[in-house]
C-alpha cells in the first residue's frame, strides 16, 4: 500500500449502495478519502464507519471540502441496508471481487480478513497518505483529519 504514496490513484468504476455507477474520475479536482473495510456489520468496521460519520461534518467543513467514500466486498443490497441502518452520509461502494482493493494493494490478513485501509487522495489524484486501521478506527479517523490539517498548513490543500 505504501508503495502507492506519491503515485496516481488507480481509477475505477463501482456500484453505489443505490446501485448507481460511481467513477473515481467524477471527483477529479477534489480531495477525497477512500477507506476500505472488511464487512458491513462487523464490530470494527461498524465502529469505523460510525467514526467517519461522526467526523463527516469536519471533512465537509475543510476548505476545500473532502469527499469520503467507503468500499467493501459487500453486495449493493448489503451496503444499502448498512447505510440505512447507520444513517451514513457518505458513499458506500461494492467491490465484491476485490478488483479495486487489489488495485490499491489492500492486503488480506491470514488469507481470510480483508484489511481496513484508507487513502488520502489529492485533487490531482495523487495519493498523499495511506493508513491501515486494523483495530483502531477512532484513532484512524483522527489521524486522517490531522493529516489533512497538516496538508492545509503546508499550503498544499488549496
Amino acid at each position: 500500500m505504501s508503495s502507492l504514496l506519491g503515485h496516481s490513484a488507480p481509477d475505477f468504476n463501482l456500484k453505489t449502495s443505490e446501485g448507481e455507477d460511481f467513477y473515481l474520475t467524477s471527483l477529479e479536482g477534489s480531495w477525497k478519502v477512500i477507506f476500505f473495510y472488511a464487512k458491513a456489520g462487523s464490530p470494527t468496521c461498524k465502529r469505523g464507519c460510525l467514526n467517519f460519520k461522526e467526523q463527516y461534518d469536519l471533512f465537509k467543513s475543510l476548505n476545500p471540502p473532502v469527499e469520503v467514500i467507503g468500499i467493501s466486498q459487500d453486495s449493493v443490497k448489503q451496503h444499502n441496508e448498512f447505510k440505512i441502518e447507520l444513517d451514513l452520509p457518505f458513499t458506500l461502494l461494492s467491490d465484491p471481487n476485490r478488483i479495486v482493493a487489489e488495485m490499491y494493494k489492500v492486503p488480506v490478513h491470514l488469507g481470510l480478513f480483508p484489511a481496513k485501509s484508507s487513502f488520502v487522495i489529492g485533487p490531482d489524484n495523487t495519493i498523499h497518505y495511506v493508513y491501515d486501521w486494523l483495530f483502531r478506527p477512532r484513532k484512524h479517523v483522527a489521524k486522517i483529519l490531522d493529516t489533512l490539517s497538516n496538508i492545509t498548513e503546508g499550503d498544499r490543500f488549496t
